[in-house]
């Protein structure tokens, strides 16, 4: 059973790319991704499983780190709330995009960091405490950031409720954390034997979600001109570049430059695009670029991982 799990997470760009293929042909398969149950938004509850398994890795020391590296952690966070926004405003200005994707490409720019940062900064031999400390660290922040920054940059353009999207976060994001670090702190022999498995359950989970989102908005996505593939790799490039320069301005080592690289490049996509289906129902396509971006994320991260083993 461990094997296959191991094999899940060692070929997860192979996988998402299968469950896109599925998800394009057979678009009804994973509809129900974004649909209720019971009047639960299911999407919102997948995200939920994604961070309530990250808090079950999380301890206070975690924390205590930010407190031991305040330079790493300060500069880590300040490039993820300053430039990510920044750059996605630029592009979505340079690119001209609609509302819809404008929002989405936003939205990708003002959220926290992704679990999955971690994973990839493990397979390249960065620092993963410091990872860690800044995924925990950026998304415990980002109920106030992610809503005041995003009104900052498209307030004026689009209509949304920032304090609605607040208490978005918070159901999502932080009760699902605390849960699980509650259970670790009550049961920790326990989590750490299941936390070998919990990179692959969230795998499967972010994968479910890009289906979902693919599957359902596969007519938007397939009107959707080139443009927005384009941005969405210039987004990801940009932003590891960017954290490269960042890293190594601010006298870091090797592997924390690489860690802050693959951490500003890492969104969390899902819950961007879960906010874009709660927050701009009228916008279809503000879902898209976060379904683009994890699919593309996840498939250039593992390539970069192996060249950033290998020869970095």
């Amino acid at each position: 059973m461990k094997g296959i799990f191991k094999f899940i997470e060692k070929y997860f760009f192979i996988i998402i790319l299968i469950a896109v293929v599925i998800s394009l042909f057979y678009p009804n398969s994973f509809k129900w991704v974004l649909g209720k149950y019971n009047g639960i938004n299911i999407l919102n509850l997948l995200l939920g499983i994604i961070l309530f398994t990250m808090g079950t890795t999380l301890k206070a020391d975690d924390f205590v780190n930010v407190f031991k590296n305040p330079k790493e952690i300060s500069v880590g966070l300040l490039a993820q709330y300053i430039l990510m926004p920044v750059i996605a405003f630029c592009l979505a200005a340079v690119f001209s995009l609609n509302e819809a994707l404008t929002a989405g490409v936003i939205l990708l720019g003002t959220v926290p960091g992704g679990t999955a940062s971690d994973v990839i900064t493990f397979l390249s031999k960065g620092d993963v405490a410091l990872s860690v400390s800044l995924t925990a660290v950026s998304t415990v922040i980002s109920p106030i950031l992610t809503p005041i920054i995003t009104l900052l940059l498209i307030g004026n353009q689009i209509h949304f409720n920032p304090f609605d999207m607040f208490i978005s976060i918070l159901e999502i994001v932080i009760i699902p954390i605390i849960l699980g670090l509650i259970l670790n702190y009550k049961f920790p022999k326990f989590c750490d034997k299941i936390k070998d498995y919990l990179p692959t359950l969230s795998s499967i989970v972010i994968c479910l979600i890009v289906a979902g989102v693919i599957g359902t908005n596969k007519q938007a996505i397939l009107s959707s001109s080139a443009i927005i593939i384009v941005v969405i790799i210039l987004q990801y490039f940009i932003a590891m570049f960017l954290g490269f320069c960042v890293g190594y301005m601010a006298g870091m080592n090797k592997k924390q430059i690489i860690t802050i690289a693959i951490e500003l490049s890492f969104q969390n996509s899902g819950l961007s695009t879960g906010l874009a289906k709660s927050h701009f129902p009228n916008l279809s396509q503000a879902t898209v670029p976060g379904a683009l971006y994890s699919v593309w994320q996840n498939f250039a991260g593992s390539i970069l991982a192996y060249i950033f083993r290998r020869f970095v």
